[in-house]
């Protein structure tokens, strides 16, 4: 390799020169083959995909970053409520859910116990009406289902409650069922009863009247209301109503609060002024 090579009888070049051109000639031709397989459609569909994923990536960070900034102010404004304020209200929206004809005509409910270090709509009146009322005739009772939360990866259960005695206070102290009922039985998961539910009271921290909700970031209801409405449609049942509990101070002008694919409407809001429905099927129970 360290001699001239021959290029022609009577010309020379040294191998140095020689092995340029050869390289220059090589990388003119895998250049070429390099730039055909970049331009495959192959290549282009992936090279479209990570830029797709890259984008609905930033989308999604972009509307995480909006809901965040929105909880903050919608806590703070729930911290400055008046309390006097808050018991009207908290007396006002309970009142309407009591005597409204699609609460006083569902058979099975899942609702939420509220939390006062949450500033959450209470449910207190509800829940009582519920677990105290008409013991002797079995066709006026309901059946109630409460939640508990089983860890940090989205997993809630609404589990079937007969009283009070049967919840007991978690690491945040909220209110939730034991694992075991006073007999040592296994409360009835609404995941896995025989007959559905008509109607869900669902908190959150903001909504508005397009039925979007804002809850407080864990991702728990929205998991439990898809779950549940994939069993829905799977057992062909009627979908319950989805009904939010809402303060005044926490309905947002339509389109503050982003969506993503996870996030589940409801289907209306009961507020101290009224209830507000939403989808066809409120609209048609409030005629």
């Amino acid at each position: 390799m360290d001699k001239q090579v021959l290029m022609t009888p009577t010309m020379t070049i040294s191998s140095a020169t020689a092995l340029a051109l050869c390289f220059t000639n090589r990388f003119s031709l895998t250049g070429s083959a390099f730039l055909r397989r970049q331009t495959s459609p192959s290549s282009a569909m992936s090279i479209a995909g990570e830029q797709n994923f890259s984008s609905e990536a930033a989308h999604l960070e972009s509307i995480f970053k909006q809901k965040k900034a929105l909880r903050s102010v919608v806590k703070r404004d729930l911290k400055s409520m008046d309390p006097t304020l808050r018991t009207q209200q908290d007396e006002a929206i309970q009142k309407i859910v009591l005597e409204a004809p699609w609460f006083k005509a569902c058979k099975g409910l899942c609702a939420y116990i509220s939390c006062s270090a949450l500033r959450e709509v209470d449910t207190t009146q509800i829940l009582s009406h519920v677990l105290g009322g008409h013991p002797e005739d079995l066709q006026m009772r309901k059946k109630l289902f409460v939640p508990r939360v089983e860890d940090r990866n989205r997993n809630m259960r609404m589990l079937n409650i007969s009283s009070t005695e049967d919840l007991i206070a978690n690491s945040m102290d909220i209110l939730e069922p034991a694992p075991l009922d006073a007999d040592g039985n296994e409360h009835e998961d609404v995941l896995f009863a025989s007959e559905p539910v008509d109607l869900l009271l669902l908190p959150g921290l903001a909504f508005d009247k397009a039925g979007r909700r804002l809850g407080r970031g864990g991702g728990y209801y929205d998991t439990f209301l898809s779950r549940y409405q994939e069993l829905a449609e799977k057992r062909n049942w009627k979908q319950p109503l989805k009904i939010a509990l809402s303060y005044s101070v926490q309905i947002v002008d339509d389109g503050t609060i982003p969506l993503t694919p996870n996030d589940i409407l409801v289907d209306a809001l009961v507020s101290p002024s009224g209830v507000i429905p939403i989808s066809p099927a409120a609209l048609e129970i409030c005629r």
